[in-house]
């Protein structure tokens, strides 16, 4: 959805909210969170401020903080505060992080075999990668989508680097390891933390970064 569009979604959750009876508020109120949630993130300030709403709050202030925070929202859309990203693109990468968090849990789990997170880093980063190619209209040329593709498109794009490409090429290949139940060549848990701190770090170094310049 593009800022406009964005804009006038919001715009008219918000006019429903200002003028519905106050037995609707509360519908009114999910309507808002599902926005949100959608184009926002559940780890934005506009979904959590609302999200944390007490229960047995009146309607009046259920109405305040829903008008309130779809204000904010336009107004942060109008201000070209998107960087750059779209909040779709936001929402995508908060969902990954989440991924990454699992895959974190699980590696500290001695009861967990490490090809388990390792399956989970490697999905993260193909989805990292997919989304990102997604938001700035790349095309991959008849090849087949997967890590290898997505970061030769990237490449081919100047929008990673060489050691970028390297490291791709490397954590495929341990995600390709575990998919494929060679447990040997991923029973190293070093090794994998490892590769899941290089995902880590490659997802903030690109994260404000889905086009091409």
């Amino acid at each position: 959805m593009d800022p406009k569009e964005l804009i006038k979604q919001a715009a008219r959750i918000r006019d429903k909210a200002e003028h519905i009876g106050d037995q609707y508020i509360e519908g009114a109120l999910t309507e808002a969170l599902e926005f949100f949630r959608v184009y926002a993130g559940e780890r934005s300030a506009f979904f959590l401020q609302l999200n944390k709403m007490e229960l047995g709050a009146s309607r009046e202030w259920i109405r305040e903080d829903i008008i309130g925070n779809l204000d904010a929202f336009i107004g942060y859309v109008e201000n070209g505060l998107l960087e750059g990203m779209s909040i779709e693109r936001k929402a995508q990468i908060d969902v990954v992080s989440d991924f990454l968090e699992q895959a974190h849990v699980l590696l500290d789990s001695n009861d967990v075999h490490p090809a388990a997170p390792t399956v989970i880093v490697g999905a993260a980063l193909e989805e990292f990668l997919r989304n990102w190619i997604e938001e700035a209209d790349l095309d991959l040329g008849g090849e087949k989508p997967g890590l290898d593709s997505y970061k030769n498109v990237l490449r081919k794009a100047d929008l990673i680097t060489k050691q970028d490409s390297k490291d791709i090429t490397a954590w495929a290949g341990l995600r390709n390891h575990a998919a494929h139940g060679e447990w040997d060549e991923v029973s190293d848990r070093n090794r994998i933390t490892i590769m899941l701190e290089g995902v880590n770090l490659f997802m903030r170094k690109y994260g404000e970064k889905p086009s091409v310049s």
